[in-house]
């Protein structure tokens, strides 16, 4: 089952961590991420939905990689998947509000993906946990098997 692993710099051993399971959070960001590229799966819908409808940026979630390294390429993006905690924190916040709006289609989705929601909400305050202390963030996952 896939899964969200978070890093910090500097490290932070005292950080919150998710208390449940994120796969539909890592199908989400695969999913939007794919969306610019006219991916028309439901998750990739609720993210132009997001963008366009409820002008949010979802810049800083869609910011993210995968944790195994294959190629010089892999590294790369690893390494630039580092970001300022507390955008991420605030653009969580926004789309976990958008998710519990009365928009038919999110409040769908969230039904059909019951882990997104609490791990969008999860995710930003472990966000906004770490830029109180001045840590960056990066967001990765691994695909581990079930």
């Amino acid at each position: 089952m896939p899964s969200i692993i978070l890093d910090f710099d500097p490290p932070q051993p005292e950080a919150p961590e998710f208390e449940h399971d994120t796969s539909d959070l890592v199908y989400f960001l695969s999913w939007a991420y794919s969306a610019r590229f006219g991916a028309s799966h439901e998750l990739s819908q609720a993210a132009l939905i997001l963008r366009g409808e409820f002008k949010i940026d979802l810049a800083p979630l869609l910011t993210f990689a995968d944790r195994d390294v294959e190629e010089s390429e892999d590294q790369d993006i690893l390494d630039r998947s580092w970001q300022d905690a507390g955008p991420l924190a605030q653009c969580c916040e926004k789309v976990a509000r958008a998710l519990k709006s009365d928009d038919e289609r999110l409040r769908e989705l969230a039904n059909d993906y019951p882990g997104l929601c609490p791990s969008v909400e999860q995710l930003g305050r472990i966000a906004g946990w770490v830029a109180g202390r001045g840590s960056r963030i990066r967001v990765t996952y691994e695909m581990a098997d079930a």
